[in-house]
């Protein structure tokens, strides 16, 4: 059974993804919804070029002006690719007091204000529009060649020229709807577009407010089966039946009310919560993971710990691998680890078995909904990945 729990606080929000009563995405936000800046467009007015950096200050009408690089203002010819030529000056390009339609990439913090970019992503249910590309990708997750082909040729015939798309893992074995979709999402750019260049605007304005955390959960799971929504206020319930009276994916989902004082001590979830905030997590055969966080990266350590195995040592040791792993696999979504990951593995000799491990890894984290990079083993013999975040942190 999957369940989706919410309780609501004071001060914030926690949004649990629950599958047969074992924890597997756990999700602050804050209560003030104006807060969370993530996909929000904007047109924005260009304030300082910081020529030394190849970048400028937007002025998004937030406390502090937002941040926005070269990279993120030429126009994009290829998703994988991110090279510049030296040789432009972003001061030729953008100009203080300029007009600047920007999209909010990642939240300001304390120290920061916002990082923005020209570089649209509209999400719909079956693709993301990514409007001034002629780019078309498609998620990893869909594996079989002949439906990428069939999904790339349907996107392109129906897809606007000077429009690009993301095509989701839910769109497989699906026509109609992707085509209704594309319509459904190019039309919200349209209007996006029309307010941008009204002649009377001079000021930072918000043109677009990116869907909640909860909205944006259920867009990404439409092709998994939610048994049951609960929630501890009346206006979830609201707008939660509201949502599932447009989304025929969630008409059998069942949504409850619960005004408990604390759902998830009633669901037996806040050990797990606490288990997952500890720095060492124990493996079944007595071997341990331990996750650092830094500012530049995440780094995973495995450990045999008290596990002694068998008398052959390189199986021992790619046990207690393959068993990390899983549980990594698990980790990164549970925790929304996000950024360059580097996973300091048990030396293996074998080279086969670093190929399993990888592999392994690689069909763990296709049960992960965010986009998660595997780039392999570097010459120092680290495991080196990168995931994007769910929520901004």
């Amino acid at each position: 059974m999957t369940e989706i729990i919410i309780q609501r606080q004071k001060e914030k929000s926690i949004i649990t993804l629950i599958k047969n009563g074992k924890l597997i995405e756990y999700y602050e936000e804050n209560q003030n919804e104006n807060i969370r800046k993530e996909g929000n467009i904007y047109i924005g007015i260009v304030k300082d070029i910081i020529k030394g950096m190849q970048a400028a200050f937007v002025d998004i009408g937030s406390e502090k002006n937002s941040f926005i690089h070269l990279k993120d203002v030429m126009r994009k010819i290829d998703e994988t690719k991110e090279k510049l030529d030296n040789n432009v000056d972003i001061a030729k390009i953008l100009q203080p007091n300029m007009k600047l339609l920007v999209q909010v990439k990642k939240d300001s913090t304390d120290q920061k204000g916002a990082r923005v970019s020209t570089h649209i992503n509209l999400p719909g249910k079956y693709i993301a529009l990514m409007p001034n590309t002629d780019i078309i990708t498609i998620s990893q997750k869909i594996e079989d060649k002949q439906e990428q082909q069939r999904l790339i040729r349907l996107v392109k015939e129906n897809l606007s020229k000077g429009n690009g798309a993301v095509i989701r893992t839910s769109a497989e074995g699906k026509k109609e709807e992707v085509i209704q979709d594309i319509k459904k999402v190019e039309e919200k750019w349209e209007n996006i577009i029309k307010t941008s260049v009204d002649p009377e605007l001079h000021e930072p304005k918000l043109l677009y407010k990116s869907e909640s955390l909860i909205e944006k959960m259920l867009l990404d799971l439409a092709d998994e089966k939610i048994d049951k929504i609960i929630v501890n206020t009346q206006k979830d319930i609201k707008k939660l039946e509201e949502y599932k009276k447009e989304n025929k994916e969630y008409q059998n989902t069942k949504i409850e009310l619960d005004k408990s004082k604390n759902i998830l001590e009633k669901y037996d979830l806040e050990k797990q919560i606490e288990k997952m905030q500890n720095r060492k997590i124990w493996l079944k055969c007595g071997g341990f993971i331990t996750i650092d966080k830094t500012e530049a990266l995440t780094a995973i350590d495995v450990n045999t710990g008290k596990y002694t195995g068998t008398k052959n040592l390189e199986q021992t040791i790619y046990k207690v691998n393959e068993e990390a792993t899983i549980e990594i696999a698990k980790q990164l979504r549970l925790r929304d680890i996000g950024g360059i990951i580097i996973i300091d593995y048990i030396d293996m000799k074998d080279k086969k078995n670093r190929e399993k491990i990888e592999n392994l890894l690689k069909e763990e984290i296709k049960k992960d909904r965010s986009k998660v990079q595997v780039e392999g083993f570097t010459k120092l013999d680290l495991m080196e990945l990168t995931r994007k975040h769910i929520v901004s942190h």
